[in-house]
């Protein structure tokens, strides 16, 4: 088969490297990869027009596309192939642009959950018009404030607040002043939920589904969780909360209701669910859901699957995933994200990145790199991730951090306390 992947980050470097093992791939195309997935397949700079898609994949005749980032699909390109006669037959990996709504608008997605009777914090959603009652709702609520732009906002859009003064200013900035443009034409305002976070993973194919491995990512640029979010500074698998009860919890609760209410409102979806959990005293509460993998999860659950994952995306196709075992790999995987200095603010591109070949018994994932003749370049502010395997938690992390200290750049960040609030 030929394959198409698109995405350019560390997750469709680790999506990539496991395709490049299916015995059913042909020729696998990246577009626009990185030169991580370069050494996966061809790297092609397609863009993100769908025509332009269209061409390609009728050129070299891709039958299937798997979409790594989210933006392809809350832009509609599962509808797109499925009206076209000529692409209606290939698989796209990924939900229609209807289900892509579930992280495309948090209003849709909190609403969603409230009809099926999913756990949630409370909410209320508000409009520019509707700012003052906006207002009054805070002042309802005790702090910390949780403020959400409903559209994509590269991932800026939640702003947690601990002060109500602050949170009412921040509300004007994003319905009055455009903060996240008009990703914040509507707010969602939440209750606070106090627990432990985990990302649960599932691939259905709008009828059955497989629960991926469990993982859990650090988001703050400091150590002990402190400083501004970022798109991820490293991850853990499996987590040891996540429990055989507490996962039970999670599949009658969350999953079997998440998917039974897509099949209610007859909306197409053959894909990824991520679903972002608050463990609160061991009962689940959903903080959001994603349609695609998550960054830098992705990094630590696909090496543990251990199922050819193509083989598992053309149960996708027929609506067969109950006939298939996944094959999971019992040990840890944990990652540490290499950064760039000033990420997430404004940082420096452009710097030579060494050391690369020195590494050994762990999988690098090129994050935001670039190659310019034999130079590996920083061309991100996430910029390299490391996964490793261990028996243990800390044995994955020993074996990470000694590769990580053997990789340099000027100017190279990354946390030391990953995985360090599970031990």
């Amino acid at each position: 088969m030929n394959i198409l992947l698109l995405g350019s980050g560390a997750r469709e470097h680790a999506i990539a490297l496991k395709i490049q093992e299916s015995k059913l791939l042909t020729k696998l195309f990246i577009s626009p990869g990185n030169p991580g997935t370069a050494l996966c397949g061809e790297n092609v700079n397609i863009g993100s027009d769908f025509s332009k898609i269209k061409v390609f994949v009728k050129e070299n005749n891709i039958e299937m596309v798997v979409v790594g980032p989210e933006q392809p699909l809350v832009d509609g390109i599962w509808d797109y192939f499925h009206n076209d006669n000529e692409l209606r037959d290939i698989l796209i990996v990924g939900p229609s642009k209807e289900g892509a709504n579930l992280e495309g608008s948090k209003d849709f997605a909190k609403s969603f959950m409230q009809k099926n009777n999913i756990p949630t914090a409370r909410y209320k959603t508000f409009y520019k018009e509707t700012l003052n009652q906006g207002k009054k709702f805070l002042s309802k609520l005790s702090p910390p404030y949780v403020l959400k732009a409903d559209g994509l906002a590269a991932g800026k859009g939640v702003v947690i607040l601990n002060t109500l003064e602050e949170a009412e200013k921040e509300l004007t900035q994003m319905l009055e002043n455009n903060k996240f443009g008009s990703a914040s034409d509507k707010v969602v305002i939440e209750e606070f939920l106090s627990g432990i976070e985990c990302s649960v993973f599932v691939l259905t194919d709008g009828t059955n589904y497989k629960v991926l491995p469990v993982a859990k990512d650090y988001k703050r640029i400091g150590e002990n969780d402190t400083g501004l979010n970022t798109g991820g500074m490293g991850s853990i698998s499996p987590v040891s909360f996540a429990d055989e009860d507490f996962m039970q919890k999670v599949e009658k609760r969350i999953i079997r209701p998440t998917i039974q209410g897509l099949k209610n409102e007859n909306i197409n979806y053959q894909g990824f669910i991520f679903i972002g959990l608050m463990n609160v005293k061991q009962e689940p509460y959903v903080i959001e859901y994603n349609v695609r993998m998550g960054d830098p999860e992705t990094e630590v659950v696909f090496p543990r699957i251990k199922s050819d994952i193509l083989e598992v995306f053309n149960c996708l196709r027929t609506q067969s995933l109950d006939s298939i075992n996944l094959d999971i790999d019992p040990r840890f995987a944990t990652c540490v994200m290499m950064v760039a200095k000033g990420y997430p603010e404004s940082y420096e591109k452009g710097k030579e990145i060494k050391g690369l070949q020195d590494t050994n018994d762990c999988i690098v994932f090129h994050a935001g790199t670039k190659q310019e003749e034999e130079k590996i370049l920083t061309n991100g502010g996430r910029v390299i991730a490391v996964t490793c395997y261990g028996e243990t938690m800390q044995e994955a992390l020993d074996k990470c951090y000694k590769n990580v200290e053997r990789i340099s750049w000027e100017g190279k960040y990354f946390r030391r306390d990953i995985g360090k609030d599970l031990l």
